[in-house]
């Protein structure tokens, strides 16, 4: 057996303490797995005296996470604080300075970061690993990079924001209004500091950026993103959803084209027994489309501390067995910049809108759904509210492109009572 690998973690809260708990708790099963001793030598958090489920009192406590992370008794500086700069920021650059492996559940820094600091990484000769940054306790990462290397990635769809898909089956199953599960969720400390983060899928899409680097070996690009959140979504589209064979998800998707990287995160409508369909609470979903492989789903618990903390351990793991891949798959310095493309890709789409209920109004409409090239497949309008008619339409595939044109055209005849929606239908 080799000297032992000494980790030292900055942020002891549900994943710091978890890790812990793990390499507390696995002590032979660690050894034997790795052919080394794996233990906790520092650590570093905003207190030293909160109360906390582990014992922290044998490893030793630095106040600064950089001067933890340039320790001489730490090789693997793991960082769980977050946020997409400093201290973070800060100190993963000063643990690769230094020479220390870099493990990091932090989507946001690297999203933000993550290219600059992979070839920072790999310049130093260390490693820098994020399987816990994306979908908790989905080994997603390795699959991509390592077990799916042999593929040219086609297609990423996935839900990956429990707090999200916790709303919107709260909103179905309960008939609550949005505003309502919204602050349960607050209330059951389900939402971000920054509720936008979660609700307004930047959590989400920082996510699927990073899959998108090491599926198509590009840099990652988080401000070419196209972000959408569910604020909008109400019961009734939950509800006619549903009569349509379909259930609302906010869906991630990335896909390179002639034109570019398309990288999305909106709500859309996904097949109701389809396994994205079938996701319930706070579970996420990664559905990866190969060349060869296929279609594989990856299914599992997207945060807490267990599943967050396992994901974390699988890169300590693969550091203590000398394992080394690049950052995102292929060296920093050969990751391409791709454009940034819009989808103009046809799909059929929902779209919700409420008229003034006079005559002509709805002929209207669909002049202006025609004239933007969008045709209609089916029309509902039903339950009146005074002088305001509900409409929900589902339209023949379409380009995005025309049905942006087709609610600009909508909205601009004055005869909507409130700003018309569109969530795309993706067939899975």
């Amino acid at each position: 057996m080799t000297k032992s690998l000494r980790l030292g973690i900055a942020g002891l809260g549900t994943v710091g303490v978890g890790v812990i708990k793990i390499v507390q708790q696995n002590v032979a099963l660690l050894s034997s797995r790795a052919n080394t001793s794996v233990k906790v030598t520092a650590v570093c958090a905003q207190s030293r005296t909160k109360s906390r489920s582990v014992d922290i009192s044998d490893y030793a406590w630095e106040d600064d996470p950089v001067k933890l992370a340039k320790r001489d008794d730490v090789d693997v500086y793991i960082e769980l604080m977050g946020g997409e700069d400093d201290p973070a920021k800060a100190s993963v650059e000063a643990a690769i300075a230094a020479g220390k492996h870099v493990v990091t559940a932090n989507k946001a820094l690297l999203a933000h970061h993550g290219h600059a600091l992979a070839c920072a990484a790999e310049d130093s000769g260390v490693s820098l690993r994020f399987e816990a940054a994306v979908a908790g306790g989905i080994p997603i990462i390795k699959a991509l990079a390592e077990g799916l290397a042999g593929n040219k990635i086609q297609r990423i769809m996935g839900v990956m924001n429990g707090t999200c898909n916790y709303i919107l089956t709260r909103m179905e199953h309960s008939g609550l209004t949005y505003s309502e599960i919204f602050e349960e969720a607050n209330q059951l400390g389900f939402l971000e500091a920054d509720p936008n983060l979660d609700v307004g899928g930047v959590d989400a899409a920082h996510k699927l950026v990073l899959l998108s680097a090491i599926a198509y070996g590009t840099q990652v690009n988080f401000d070419a993103a196209q972000l959408q959140g569910i604020g909008a979504i109400s019961t009734d589209d939950i509800t006619a959803a549903k009569d349509m064979g379909y259930r609302i998800k906010l869906l991630g998707l990335s896909q390179m084209t002639d034109q570019g990287l398309e990288q999305t995160m909106q709500p859309c409508l996904v097949p109701y027994h389809s396994p994205l369909g079938q996701l319930e609470g706070g579970t996420n979903m990664v559905v990866v489309e190969g060349d060869n492989a296929g279609q594989i789903v990856l299914c599992g618990a997207g945060a807490g501390e267990g599943p967050t903390a396992s994901a974390v351990m699988s890169d300590v793991m693969d550091i203590a067995r000398n394992i080394s891949i690049p950052t995102f798959g292929i060296p920093a310095a050969q990751l391409t910049r791709a454009p940034a493309a819009q989808s103009t890709t046809p799909s059929a789409y929902y779209i919700r809108t409420s008229l003034r209920d006079a005559p002509g109004v709805l002929a209207n409409t669909a002049r202006a759904l025609g004239d933007a090239g969008v045709s209609i497949d089916r029309l509902r309008q039903q339950n009146h509210e005074g002088d305001s008619a509900p409409l929900l339409i589902v339209t023949h595939p379409t380009k995005p492109s025309h049905i942006d044109r087709a609610l600009s055209s909508i909205a601009a005849t004055g005869e909507t009572t409130n700003d018309p929606i569109a969530l795309r239908i993706v067939e899975v």
